[in-house]
């Protein structure tokens, strides 16, 4: 999902950037790692492993790709000379906070999926303390992959109503204005102006999952009535969520950037792309409610 938002947004720009498929580099293995990265100036690793509940019984399996995965890459940017944006998560917090996470909190995961998130962004802190830059960002959706959003228009058509978590925190961010935050920020690095570190690259404000389906409905042209809210505990999962998944976004001054755009923002327009303009008319023409 962001890595072909990103490949769009960098040829959208004029910039030579070549995509790597899982099928085309096992991130685990360091002969292939350093022969892809050969000649590149800006690295971006979107490659992760994202079953959150199966990474409760499949740890090795998720930090392998999430912790020496990374670990691999970052080796082999640091002997390229190239800067290296890795893409992280909120899930290496605790989730237990009441006001946004500052950048430099204290970590603390809840799953084991945060733990291997973790471990990557150890290695890059590490191996790349000079041009190593995490980005951590959090309930992303996009055309090109599963995700909530897509989820609840789909559902829309099937359903006369639904019940969706209020009581979860966070900051929906749609992958392609994470896309062009990655490139600016790489950009910027290049450029001397992006100090190395911790970037949080969510959207700005925040709402519950209910408040995003909501909001989607309304956009979609469906009732939002017909979303109704519940609590955590009516959808008890194998790896606990965190509770609060707001960030804060001070760094991005650092980097001569502002904070991203607010998630109703973003929401208007990735609704208003072609594939969930689809899905919106298909909610529409399908629903029963």
């Amino acid at each position: 999902m962001l890595g072909r938002d990103l490949l769009a947004v960098l040829e959208d720009a004029g910039i030579e950037a070549a995509g790597l498929r899982r099928a085309d580099l096992d991130v685990t293995d360091a002969a292939a790692v350093r022969a892809a990265v050969e000649g590149a100036a800006v690295v971006v690793n979107c490659a992760a492993w994202t079953d959150v509940d199966g990474a409760e019984t499949a740890e090795d399996a998720a930090t392998a790709v999430n912790g020496t995965g990374v670990r691999v890459l970052a080796a082999a940017c640091a002997d390229a000379g190239a800067r290296l944006l890795h893409v992280s998560t909120d899930y290496v917090l605790p989730g237990d906070a009441s006001e946004p996470y500052r950048e430099d909190a204290e970590t603390g995961p809840l799953n084991a999926y945060g733990r291997s998130k973790l471990a990557g962004e150890r290695a890059v802190a590490e191996l790349l303390p000079q041009d190593g830059y995490t980005v951590r960002t959090a309930w992303l959706y996009g055309e090109h992959g599963p995700n909530f959003v897509a989820t609840m228009l789909k559902l829309a058509a099937q359903r006369d109503t639904l019940d969706v978590v209020d009581d979860q925190h966070g900051q929906p961010t749609w992958s392609r204005a994470l896309a062009h935050r990655l490139v600016e920020l790489g950009l910027a690095a290049l450029a001397g102006r992006a100090p190395a570190g911790v970037y949080h690259g969510t959207a700005s404000g925040r709402t519950t999952w209910f408040g995003l389906a909501r909001e989607a409905y309304r956009l979609a042209g469906l009732d939002p009535e017909r979303i109704r809210p519940t609590t955590s505990a009516a959808f008890v999962r194998p790896a606990a969520r965190p509770a609060f998944s707001v960030l804060g976004h001070d760094r991005w001054a650092e980097a001569g950037l502002a904070p991203l755009a607010d998630w109703r923002e973003q929401l208007a327009e990735a609704l208003a792309t072609p594939e969930f303009t689809r899905l919106a008319a298909g909610a529409r023409e399908g629903s029963t409610g």
